[in-house]
C-alpha cells in the first residue's frame, strides 16, 4: 500500500513540476512600431525585447498575436500561466494581474491634427483649454488607456468624441480624412507610421507643454504565475536597463 502511495506522490510531484514548467503564452496586440506583423512575420521593438527578457530570465514563453480587449478577457476571467507584453499601470488592471518592474517608458503624448484645423488646436496655450473647445472632434481609440491622467482629461472634455475600436494606425488615418479633427499621439506610433504611410505625413504634431509625463510599461502576468517566475523576469528586465544599448 505504501508503495502505490509513494508512486502516486512521485507522480503528483512530476504533474506539478510539468505544469510549473510550461511554457507561458505571453500575448501582445497589433501596435507598431511595438509589435506588428510585416509579410507574415511577427516585428518589433518591444516585441523583440520582450522576447530577449523571457530568454534571459529562462522562462519558456509562446508568443501569441492576440486583440487587446481579449487579453484583458482573458485576465478578467482567470486565464492560467497567462502574460502580455507592454501595458500601463493601472488599478483596474492590478485587480486581475501582477507586474513586473518597468520595461520601458514612453515619452509624454503629442497632439496630431487636422491641417485645416491646425492654427485653431495651436491657439489653444494650454491642454485645459483644448479640451475645453466645444467645437472640436477628438478622436479617441476605444479600449485603450492613454495613461490615467490623459484617460480623466478625455473623460471630462467638452470636445465631441468619437470613439472608435479601431488599431492605431486605422485611427490615423480617420483623422487625416477629417473624420476627428485631432487625437493624442504615442510619439514612437507616430515616427513609425509617417515614415511607413507618406498618407499620413500631412498632419500636423502639436506639444502641449502641461500634457501628462510619459509612463512606464511594464509586463503583466496572471495572478497563478509564481512569485519566482516574476523575480526572474524581474532581474533579467533590470540587468537589461542596466547594460547600455547602442
Amino acid at each position: 500500500m505504501w508503495q502505490k502511495y509513494l508512486i502516486g506522490l512521485v507522480a503528483a510531484g512530476g504533474a506539478a513540476g510539468a505544469l510549473a514548467d510550461a511554457p507561458l503564452t505571453v500575448a501582445w496586440r497589433e501596435k507598431p512600431p511595438y509589435y506588428y506583423f510585416e509579410n507574415g512575420v511577427a516585428k518589433g521593438f518591444m516585441l523583440e525585447r520582450a522576447k530577449q527578457v523571457f530568454a534571459a530570465a529562462r522562462v519558456q514563453a509562446q508568443f501569441v498575436n492576440e486583440p487587446q480587449k481579449r487579453i484583458w478577457a482573458n485576465f478578467a476571467h482567470g486565464m492560467q500561466n497567462y502574460c502580455s507584453i507592454s501595458w500601463y499601470r493601472l488599478p483596474e488592471r492590478e485587480a486581475v494581474a501582477q507586474y513586473s518592474v518597468p520595461i520601458h517608458a514612453d515619452q509624454p503624448h503629442a497632439v496630431l491634427a487636422v491641417p485645416a484645423v491646425a492654427a485653431r488646436i495651436k491657439s489653444h496655450t494650454n491642454l485645459k483649454s483644448l479640451l475645453a473647445d466645444q467645437t472640436l472632434t477628438l478622436g479617441v481609440i476605444d479600449g485603450v488607456s492613454y495613461g490615467p491622467e490623459l484617460d480623466a482629461l478625455i473623460a471630462g472634455s467638452q470636445n465631441r468624441i468619437m470613439r472608435r475600436t479601431v488599431e492605431t494606425a486605422a485611427m490615423f488615418r480617420m483623422v487625416s480624412v477629417g473624420r476627428a479633427d485631432y487625437m493624442f499621439v504615442d510619439r514612437e506610433d507616430w515616427n513609425y507610421l509617417r515614415v511607413n504611410h507618406p498618407e499620413l505625413r500631412t498632419l500636423v504634431l502639436v506639444d502641449y507643454s502641461d500634457m501628462p509625463p510619459g509612463l512606464k510599461r511594464h509586463i503583466v502576468c496572471s495572478r497563478d504565475v509564481p512569485t519566482e517566475t516574476m523575480e526572474r523576469l524581474n532581474r533579467a528586465i533590470a540587468a537589461r536597463n542596466d547594460t547600455p544599448h547602442r
